[in-house]
């Protein structure tokens, strides 16, 4: 996704002024995108608060990691290790391994944002998955900004609500496991991440990581095999590029284009 980002006009035009000419994007379409993102997610926090109430936290303790944390995958993979009798430090230290991808998102984000100084803290609650996936493709910072302001502040609201939801509600659906809840925030973010797998090697990248993650799971503390999955793009990049380093040597002369023809 760098490659579409890497640069990008500096316009910041009045509110609701047409266009630019060179690719920008309409106020309306960013707000509208951000929003479909926002919404989708925000809702599955049901299952989270319903998941952390199951797995013996407190209603108080839900709504504090729905509020202070606020990183999906983290959440789950908190709740997840206590409700199956994990140590509370080696879950918590998990959640923390898991959570510093969104440092990286961080670092690639200050960068296309450009935020003033003190809105910076603010904006760091909301460097998770969804609001990184939203702005990144953005055309202009114009479009950036409103990505990440109009996804982070939908999702973090509903989130949170959802959240509340949920816990109060656990009781009443009874054995959460059998609902498979805690899948619904790994789904919906495949399901956003998908349609961005747009070329062989993104794909390849995508496919090795879920292999990794999947494979390094049961020997493996929480959190660790995400991160260790994160390996899968250098990897890709370097043997891709050493196939094609090897690419006019290993045409050898049956591909050379023949004198006369």
């Amino acid at each position: 996704m760098a490659e579409q980002t890497a640069s990008f006009p500096q316009s910041t035009g009045a509110p609701g002024a047409p266009p630019p000419p060179d690719g920008g994007k309409p106020d309306a379409a960013v707000v509208r995108d951000a929003l479909g993102v926002g919404i989708a997610v925000g809702l599955s926090g049901f299952a989270f608060g319903v998941t952390s109430a199951g797995s013996g936290l407190t209603l108080l303790q839900t709504c504090a990691l729905s509020l202070l944390v606020f990183t999906g995958a983290s959440q789950f993979a908190l709740v997840g290790a206590l409700a199956a009798g994990g140590n509370p430090y080696t879950a918590a230290a998990g959640a923390f391994f898991l959570g510093v991808r969104n440092a990286l998102y961080g670092l690639r984000l200050s960068q296309l944002l450009a935020l003033p100084r003190p809105l910076k803290p603010l904006a760091a609650q909301w460097v998770i998955d969804e609001t990184t996936a939203v702005t990144l493709p953005q055309p202009t910072r114009r479009a950036a900004r409103i990505a990440f302001s109009v996804t982070g502040l939908t999702l973090y609201v509903l989130w949170n609500l959802t959240t509340l939801v949920g816990a109060l509600g656990a009781k009443a659906l009874g054995d959460t496991e059998t609902w498979g809840l805690d899948a619904a925030g790994p789904a919906v973010f495949l399901a956003l991440l998908a349609p961005m797998l747009k070329s062989a090697t993104e794909r390849v990248t995508a496919g090795l990581a879920v292999l990794l993650a999947l494979g390094l799971l049961p020997v493996l503390p929480t959190g660790v095999p995400v991160l260790v999955s994160a390996l899968s793009a250098p990897v890709v990049l370097f043997l891709m590029g050493r196939a094609g380093d090897r690419g006019p040597d290993a045409s050898g002369p049956t591909t050379t284009p023949r004198e006369g023809r």
